[in-house]
């Protein structure tokens, strides 16, 4: 089997959120075995660059030929080269590389400090830019670069073409520093262009993002992908990283490599728990007693959901037959709105009650909930504001938050009594899936005796 190998040449973040750090976890998030030449050491977190340490320039060398004589490489990223010292040292070893080569041209931290000298922009120039398979600017850096203004889409352009003529095959002039609503990168590559758009995410946890999206590059061109679909794919990569951004220290935040892995490890976790919750429902005797005139639907959303795609549930819903209860297919994502919407709302107050079912609306589930001790909330459909009916979809999420300001809590169950054309309802919340069938079953089994109880007074 083949194991794509990239290479890092960059300097070492002590916060952990950018530099080799923030390279090894992106290649391992891409699946490429990931390799590391230090060129620095430097003392910071997510506010301040402290201090620079330079490894010694043959140190530098001999961490690069130890791993490509022995392992070998399939792309090369290099970042922080703070020295001309270092940045000659590099291009030299690099020189006889027949991997693509992605070159960050690490000048500037977050926080201001300088991280290429000034009077060692002229070698990385001279000797390692030629060398680069793609350059990956800022529009700061492309401007030092290029020697012009990058203020927009036509400088952005203007910028990356100027850096090819000093050398580099390909040019990625990011946009992320550049005003609008849109964040648009423009790859200049063997004479074409090609944009790269996606929405702006507005986050201060950005810490490690250009680290993050050259690695992402040279992880995918190291599986042997053209520039074009290795750019295109580490967009993707770098929005995702941001949307997951992790909320630490009291500056700027680091992106989140492997935000997405976490992302798809937990869908799995939450259809399995839904597999295990559906068995349980259709084994159960008594739960077609549940099941309103329009069915229900069963649903459990991810941690931090954002969306109902973050929330699985029944595609066509829990049917009746008879009097059993099946699930009309395998739960996936994105397949309720209603309840998906429900749990959505309550998440927003309690993050860890993450799944609801539906069922049918009868006293006697009311008194049985009563008795068993649980949160009950209820909203009055015909109190919904005229502005919030005239909203497609508002109706959910207007009544949950009104059940939940009526008991100053989050309630285990809360209903409502329809309105025109709209049945009656319960919904039941938990932490999960399972959670909440097994409340189900407990609350049916209440109202069961209950009832047997009543028939018995009735006729001793």
């Amino acid at each position: 089997m083949r194991i794509p190998r990239a290479l890092t040449i960059a300097g070492s973040d002590s916060g952990g959120g950018a530099g080799i750090q923030a390279d090894l976890k992106t290649f391992a998030a891409l699946g490429v075995y990931g390799m590391s030449a230090i060129t620095a050491i430097t003392a910071q977190n997510t506010v301040e660059v402290t201090m620079i340490h330079d490894v010694p320039v043959e140190m530098v060398r001999e961490q690069i030929r130890v791993v490509l004589q022995d392992i070998g490489v399939d792309a090369v990223k290099t970042g922080m080269l703070h020295t001309s010292e270092i940045i000659e040292a590099v291009a030299s070893e690099l020189k006889e590389v027949q991997a693509p080569i992605v070159v960050d041209p690490v000048m500037v931290a977050k926080s201001g400090a300088r991280l290429l000298r000034e009077e060692a922009i002229r070698t990385f120039i001279d000797h390692l830019l030629p060398l680069a398979h793609v350059l990956t600017p800022n529009a700061r850096e492309a401007e030092v670069l290029s020697g012009i203004k990058v203020r927009d889409l036509d400088s952005q352009k203007k910028a990356a073409r100027l850096i090819a003529d000093l050398g580099a095959r390909g040019v990625v002039v990011k946009g992320g520093h550049l005003p609008g609503e849109k964040v648009i990168d423009v790859l200049y590559y063997d004479g074409e262009f090609k944009l790269y758009e996606s929405k702006r995410i507005e986050s201060k946890n950005t810490h490690g993002t250009g680290c993050s999206f050259a690695s992402a590059i040279a992880a995918e061109l190291a599986k042997g992908r053209s520039l074009f679909e290795a750019v295109g794919i580490a967009k993707r990569f770098i929005f995702n990283a941001i949307k997951n951004g992790l909320p630490i220290g009291r500056g700027h935040g680091p992106v989140n490599p492997l935000g997405e892995l976490y992302r798809a490890a937990e869908k799995f976790a939450v259809l399995e728990d839904m597999r295990k919750a559906v068995k349980v429902l259709e084994s159960d005797k008594l739960a077609w007693k549940a099941i309103p005139e329009c069915q229900s639907n069963l649903c459990m959303a991810i941690e931090n959901a954002e969306d109902i795609e973050d929330v699985a549930a029944i595609p066509g819903r829990i049917v009746k037959l008879w009097d059993e209860v099946k699930a009309s297919e395998h739960p996936w994502f994105g397949a309720s709105k209603h309840v998906a919407k429900a749990i959505l709302t309550v998440m927003r107050h309690h993050p860890s009650i993450r799944a609801a079912m539906n069922i049918r609306y009868d006293e006697k589930f009311i008194e049985a909930a009563k008795k068993l001790g649980w949160r009950i909330s209820f909203y009055d459909r015909r109190e919904e504001p005229e502005e919030i009916k005239k909203i497609e979809g508002a109706t959910i999420p207007w009544g949950i938050e009104a059940a939940i300001r009526r008991i100053g809590d989050i309630p285990d169950m809360i209903y409502h009594l329809g309105d025109w054309g709209k049945e009656p309802m319960i919904l039941i919340l938990g932490e999960d899936a399972l959670n909440v069938v097994e409340k189900l079953r407990i609350l049916l089994r209440e109202a069961e005796d209950a009832a047997s109880s009543v028939d018995s007074h009735e006729n001793p």
